[in-house]
């Protein structure tokens, strides 16, 4: 995350904690605005069809028939709630393939449920920071692979003046996805896995919000789901993280004050404009999102191919 003029770094005492310390459930109101241009990104993807529907209906996420892992942030199926999500052309996303979450932090219960699924890899995409102070707990059977996506040992910790400035910094950060050179060669490496290998494969950041929103977006817009519910699939992390975004602020209240947990909020919060900075970068660098895939990150069409026929087929 890159800091602001006006954000000023914590001293490593009061810097927060992984996990439960960077969400909000704080959700956005001004999707209809920010989905702009979308359209016309998505249509050009490469994909068939036409990437936006309209921005009717809501994703639900208790409908969702992955089992839920309670000491996991976020832990969900990529496919979305039910059968999966329709895409564009009528096919659905298939459940069971890919898995996202926040660091697997498992109860010896959850760990036990999460076996069930199967899951061949666990692709840990923290800084060694986050690594050494929350070590997965990995399924069983699977293998472990860690692709620092940020390229540092840790990511600065800051604590915005204003809430503005937090949505600055998260909106910066997300660009970065789709700019950064240590980031597109991390997203380039982990997609390569997850088009080439077999069986259930779980990807997670700290937090199951940012990182991973991202990897989940680009996942459904190459299944071509539409974008306006790729949105609100992003915007779900703030369902199921409220309780643990409540507590964590609750606990910055004390730590730093009301003022500074109020301006720090966004920093928790999955927010429409986060995702619509990395859709706009992608289309000011690279076009389209093939553009992005091919050229950004540097799949191969025939490595896009296999991984959209891992995501409905």
């Amino acid at each position: 995350m890159n800091p602001t003029a006006t954000a000023r770094a914590l001293p490593p005492g009061d810097r927060p904690q992984p996990g439960p310390a960077r969400r909000s459930a704080q959700v956005d109101n001004g999707r209809r605005s920010l989905l702009k241009g979308a359209a016309g990104l998505f249509a050009l993807s490469g994909f068939t069809g036409t990437l936006l529907t309209g921005c009717g209906g809501a994703v639900d996420a208790d409908t969702s028939t992955t089992p839920r892992i309670a000491s996991v942030e976020n832990f969900r199926d990529v496919s979305g709630p039910a059968d999966g999500y329709t895409t564009v052309d009528g096919a659905r996303v298939q459940r069971g393939r890919f898995y996202r979450s926040g660091a697997l932090t498992l109860t010896a219960s959850d760990k036990a449920t999460l076996d069930t699924l199967g899951i061949t890899v666990d692709y840990d995409l923290r800084t060694p920071a986050e690594i050494a102070a929350a070590r997965d707990v990995v399924p069983v059977g699977a293998a472990y692979v860690n692709f620092n996506i940020d390229g540092t040992s840790e990511p600065p910790a800051l604590l915005p003046a204003t809430s503005t400035d937090a949505v600055a910094m998260m909106e910066a950060q997300w660009r970065s996805f789709v700019s950064g050179e240590a980031q597109r060669a991390g997203f380039g490496a982990l997609l390569t896995r997850l088009a080439s290998t077999t069986g259930a494969q779980l990807f997670h950041c700290d937090d199951g919000k940012d990182i991973t929103g991202w990897v989940a977006a680009v996942l459904l817009s190459v299944a071509n789901v539409p974008f306006d519910v790729v949105m609100q699939d992003y915007l779900l992390t703030n369902t199921y993280n409220a309780a643990s975004t409540q507590t964590s602020l609750a606990v910055m209240r004390v730590q730093h004050g009301e003022a500074a947990a109020a301006a720090a909020a966004p920093l928790y919060a999955a927010q429409a404009s986060f995702l619509q900075a990395a859709v706009d970068q992608v289309q000011a660098s690279y076009s389209t999102m093939n553009g992005y895939l091919t050229a950004g990150l540097g799949l191969s069409q025939a490595t896009v191919a296999r991984l959209r026929a891992r995501l409905v087929s």
